[in-house]
């Protein structure tokens, strides 16, 4: 594919909720085109992917069966991209699938354990092709684990908030568990127990990420998606907190992964990689 042609996009989860942010985002976007739309949905079988996602036709109907498009997207003979906003029961035999035909994924579903990640790696090594794995694709959010990995530094004791809408299928959220992950890597382990605790109600005290890190999952109708780190000293308590009020916030960092992804031949994990 030469410099001047467009960058040929499917997007898997068509019509979710984010699937129609990224339909109108890929259409809006000059250097893209969109040859693709699958969802499971049987409510959208054959309607025009535009037309639902509020954009106008755009002339690709959605479809059910993902080998279908992919094996269609493969003909084309250009570095195809594959955009996925699907559930976390699927996610992963999507990408694999994806990137068996040759079509580079662009993962926004999170859900995928640390060994499926590790997988999907190997499989994409050997095949040369490029897979970003994304768990949160606002800028805001990666400034956010920025400014975390700062505070880190100067304070021994951290939990993690993440609230998200009640129809979110997995807890905690991927971006709530890569801001952990991230913690974890400076080299300390937080929260030194100053009591022995004790659990009244199971669970109570959220989940345990590595290094004594601490989370917690709220899930309730009216919530997008958003994220406190919560520091606290004698004295004093930092508080980082991102909120998202509109899903269009992912888009510009959805549009630089799939331009992004060109580049790659193998997983990248986290939007700030490639920031």
């Amino acid at each position: 594919m030469t410099s001047n042609q467009p960058i040929p996009v499917v997007v898997n989860g068509a019509a979710g909720k984010m699937g129609r942010e990224v339909i109108k985002a890929v259409a809006q976007a000059e250097d893209m085109t969109l040859v693709g739309a699958v969802d499971n949905n049987p409510k959208f079988n054959g309607q025009d992917v535009g037309e639902v996602a509020g954009c106008g036709a755009v002339e690709v109907p959605i479809l059910n069966q993902l080998e279908s498009v992919l094996a269609f997207a493969a003909q084309e003979k250009q570095l195809g991209v594959i955009v996925d906003f699907t559930h976390p029961d699927s996610v992963y035999d999507n990408v694999r699938s994806a990137i068996a035909y040759g079509i580079r994924p662009v993962v926004g579903t999170t859900g995928l354990s640390p060994a499926q990640i590790a997988e999907l790696a190997e499989f994409a090594d050997k095949a040369s092709t490029g897979c970003l794995i994304i768990p949160n694709f606002s800028i805001g959010m990666v400034l956010l684990q920025q400014a975390a990995l700062q505070a880190s530094k100067y304070f021994d004791h951290v939990e993690i908030i993440e609230l998200h809408h009640n129809q979110k299928a997995d807890a905690p959220s991927g971006t709530a568990v890569k801001t952990a992950q991230m913690l974890a890597e400076m080299g300390k382990t937080f929260n030194p127990p100053s009591v022995t605790e004790t659990e009244k109600l199971a669970g109570a005290r959220g989940s345990l990420a590595d290094e004594g890190i601490r989370i917690h999952s709220v899930r309730l109708p009216g919530l997008i998606a958003h994220q406190e780190v919560i520091f606290g000293a004698q004295g004093q308590i930092y508080t980082l907190r991102h909120d998202t009020s509109d899903r269009y916030c992912y888009m510009p960092g959805v549009l630089l992964a799939i331009r992004k992804i060109l580049q790659l031949k193998t997983l990248v994990y986290g939007l700030e990689k490639i920031m």
